[in-house]
C-alpha cells in the first residue's frame, strides 16, 4: 500500500485533516503531522518553511520512510514543493491545494491583515475559541503573530520562486478552488504551467477553508492522481 502524507494549512492542525485521512485510509496507509508550533507542538522562536520542511524530513526520517507521496493544503503545499526542490529524493508526488505561490511586500501586508487576533476574538469568538482549543497548551495569539512575521518574511523574499520550481521534475497536481479569495486562478496556473511535470486542477464552487472542500470529490482526485 502507498504511503500517502497530509499536510495542513498555517494556522491549522492535523485534526483538520482527519476526514479526508478517513476518506482515503482504504486505499493508502496516510500519515500526517503538525507543523512545529501547531496543534500544541513546542512553539519554536520563529516559524519558516525551512523549519516546517525539517519536520517533514524528521518525522520520515523517525518512521523509516524513504520516500512519500504528499497532498499539502495551503501552507502545506509550498512545503511540499519546497522539499521537491531540496530534498526531491524524499519525495514520490505532490498534490497541493489553495496553495499562495505569490508572496510581495504588498500581498504580505494584506494576508496578515486577516491574523489580527483582537479582531478574531471581537468579529469571530467562535473561530478564535477553535484556534485556542486547536493549538493548547501553546497561546494561539503568538502562533498568528509568529505566522504573520513568516508571510512578511515571504513578502520580502519568496523561498520558492518561479525560476526555484521550474527545476521541479516530480509529478505534481496544483489544485485551487474557483472561489478561493486567496490564491488566485492566474498564480495557480502560473505555477502549474511552470512545473515541467504538472497538471491543473479547478475544483468548481469551492472556497479556500479545508472545511469547505467537497470531500468526496477532493479524495476521489487524490486517489486518482496517486493510483
Amino acid at each position: 500500500m502507498q504511503k500517502l502524507l497530509l499536510l495542513h494549512g498555517a494556522i491549522g492542525a492535523k485534526d483538520q485533516l482527519i476526514p479526508l485521512a478517513e476518506a482515503l485510509k482504504n486505499d493508502y496507509e496516510v500519515h500526517s503531522i503538525n507543523f512545529t508550533g501547531h496543534g500544541g507542538e513546542h512553539m519554536p522562536n520563529s516559524f519558516s518553511i525551512e523549519l516546517f520542511s525539517n519536520d517533514v524530513l524528521t518525522y520520515l526520517e523517525k518512521n523509516n520512510i524513504q520516500k512519500i507521496n504528499i497532498f499539502g493544503y495551503s501552507m502545506g503545499g509550498y512545503v511540499a514543493l519546497y522539499l521537491a526542490k531540496y530534498y526531491p529524493n524524499k519525495v514520490e508526488k505532490i498534490f497541493t491545494l489553495a496553495t499562495k505561490f505569490e508572496w510581495n511586500p504588498d500581498i504580505s501586508q494584506k494576508e496578515i491583515r486577516m491574523l489580527d487576533a483582537n479582531k478574531i476574538e471581537e468579529k469571530i469568538p467562535a473561530f478564535a475559541q477553535v484556534l485556542e482549543k486547536r493549538h493548547q497548551p501553546n497561546n494561539w495569539k503568538v502562533l498568528l503573530k509568529k505566522t504573520a512575521d513568516m508571510m512578511v518574511a515571504l513578502g520580502n523574499k519568496n523561498c520558492l520562486t518561479l525560476q526555484d520550481l521550474t527545476s521541479i521534475t516530480i509529478p505534481t497536481k496544483i489544485g485551487v478552488g474557483d472561489n478561493d479569495n486567496m490564491v488566485t486562478l492566474g498564480e495557480t496556473k502560473e505555477v502549474a504551467q511552470n512545473l515541467k511535470n504538472s497538471e491543473l486542477l479547478i475544483l468548481q464552487d469551492t472556497l479556500h477553508p479545508i472545511e469547505k472542500v467537497d470531500l468526496k470529490d477532493l479524495s476521489d482526485e487524490i486517489k486518482t492522481f496517486f493510483k
